[in-house]
């Protein structure tokens, strides 16, 4: 009998773009877009290997399908899984990291420029007609800012912070990093380690690449905030909660903060309430970074390998050992 597998909300990883084929080869596969928490032990069944990008897996879920031996979940952060309540039940659970390193990079930049020259609303503008009708040859409805020689921060020096670093200083910036772990290796005369504090004063732009812990929850707060270079940029694409954002909101319509871009809120999808809608000088996406189609296939390949190393009984990206 083949090994039955589901997946429970898989459409935002594969819309219908990329292919389930990696894991079809290797059992039976049930694939839901999306499944409501109430109904996950029975869309599970008895199914062995479970999926899951988004949706909770509780230890009342471990409880009911105690034949599941496996579960891949769909993305870096796992807090959606009860990984203590798995390992209890001899469950092995797995992530996949590094899958969107320079996805992400690469979008913390489009962000970056996009405050830097709000390109999308001034397309807008040309087809509204406010260039036909303009009594000079060009004009620009948002300041416009040269990055070259300016300072960019970083909160948060992994693998992704290195890859917008390096970006960064492709166009002329001066990087500053904060990370608990530092890697000499890195610095050069563009790219140095230093404090939370220095890093805050000395910033013109500051990016949010840190994992979201007690000790980085709310790092960007009112008070971190007075820290900073009057009309400073912040962006951030790594985790919503990391922003007090009602203390960002007061920031931005104050003009103390210049420009902010997220990728990423405290809540998700955003609530209709969320301070930053009623902030002046923000941009927010939905949670997109970690999207394109490479990126995605680079996931999908790693988490069929780590489902294949675990029926090879050598588990790897295990998180509940």
């Amino acid at each position: 009998m083949p090994m039955k597998m589901v997946v429970l909300d898989g459409y935002t990883l594969n819309p219908g773009d990329i292919s389930w084929a990696g894991l079809e080869q290797l059992g039976e596969v049930t694939v839901y877009d999306r499944t409501p928490v109430e109904l996950v032990a029975e869309r599970i069944g008895d199914a062995e290997i479970v999926f899951t990008n988004k949706t909770p897996l509780s230890k009342q879920v471990f409880e009911a399908c105690r034949q599941i031996r496996y579960v891949g979940v769909l993305a870096t952060g796992y807090n959606v899984v009860d990984t203590k309540a798995a390992k209890n039940a001899g469950v092995c659970v797995t992530n996949i990291p590094s899958y969107g390193t320079d996805a992400v990079g690469q979008y913390t930049i489009a962000l970056l420029l996009e405050l830097c020259h709000h390109v999308g609303e001034h397309s807008a503008a040309v087809k509204r007609g406010d260039w036909t009708t303009n009594p000079d040859w060009c004009f620009w409805n948002y300041p416009l800012v040269e990055l070259a020689g300016k300072t960019m921060g970083i909160i948060g020096f992994g693998r992704i912070g290195q890859s917008t670093g390096r970006i960064a200083q492709a166009l002329g910036m001066k990087v500053l990093a904060v990370d608990e772990y530092q890697n000499p290796a890195l610095e050069t005369s563009t790219c140095t380690y230093t404090d939370l504090d220095t890093l805050l004063a000395q910033s013109d732009v500051i990016v949010l690449h840190c994992p979201l812990f007690p000790s980085t929850k709310g790092i960007i707060n009112k008070d971190t905030i007075a820290k900073m270079k009057d009309g400073v940029f912040i962006i951030n694409d790594s985790r919503g909660p990391l922003v007090n954002e009602k203390d960002l909101k007061e920031a931005l319509n104050s003009g103390k903060v210049g420009g902010a871009a997220v990728d990423v809120v405290s809540q998700e999808p955003i609530p209709a309430n969320n301070e930053l809608l009623g902030a002046r000088n923000i941009i927010i996406t939905p949670h997109i970074a970690w999207a394109p189609i490479e990126s995605r296939q680079r996931l999908m390949a790693l988490a069929v390998s780590n489902l294949k190393s675990y029926l090879d009984g050598t588990p790897v990206n295990v998180v509940n050992k």
